[in-house]
């Protein structure tokens, strides 16, 4: 039965949370109505999700579930926050390929494809813009961080020269922040 609870329980939560922090107070709200664990307990659960790699929701179901029911219950926690969008994710995965000789699905991927791509480069010029320059600075090539411009320019050339994976250019950022930051 608590199998069952925790399932449909953290499905309620994807379900109806955004992700990330948007999904704290519905999964402390959730077990603490349910008496899985105490508000303190939860905290530190969700301390441990934020510090662990991976999604803030599924870090904490599998934390919950396995704090619960053991690993039974990890699965299961885990399983049902994970089923909103898996099952979305497959039903938009089975129109897609359902229509994909269609020339109406290739034109509307052909207007996706570079807003995807206009989107990743607005990302870009905004983090560049915080991580660049002085903070309230008017933009100026005085205001920037040549140090910080440094490391990026190393780390993006040696990444894709060397196929650095992403642990280890994160720890030549590090390195070199140390040394140049």
């Amino acid at each position: 039965m608590v199998l069952l609870e925790l399932f449909l329980s953290f499905m309620k939560i994807g379900f109806f949370s955004f992700g990330g922090l948007t999904m704290i107070p519905v999964i402390n709200d959730e077990v603490l109505v349910h008496g899985w664990m105490t508000a303190d307990e939860v905290m530190d659960i969700v301390a441990v999700a934020e510090m662990t790699p991976g999604s803030l929701g599924i870090n904490c179901a599998t934390f919950v579930g396995l704090r619960t029911a053991g690993v039974m219950g990890a699965f299961s926690a885990t399983l049902g926050v994970m089923a909103p969008s898996l099952t979305l994710c497959m039903a938009a995965a089975h129109f897609i390929m359902k229509l994909k000789d269609s020339g109406t699905m290739e034109n509307a991927m052909n207007g996706v494809r570079p807003v995807s791509m206009g989107m990743l480069l607005a990302v870009a010029v905004t983090l560049s813009q915080t991580t660049f320059w002085a903070e309230g600075a008017a933009m100026k090539l005085s205001d920037v961080h040549w140090n910080l411009v440094v490391i990026a320019a190393v780390c993006g050339v040696l990444m894709f020269r060397l196929k650095l994976t992403i642990p280890k250019t994160i720890l030549l950022a590090a390195v070199l922040g140390l040394l140049i930051g």
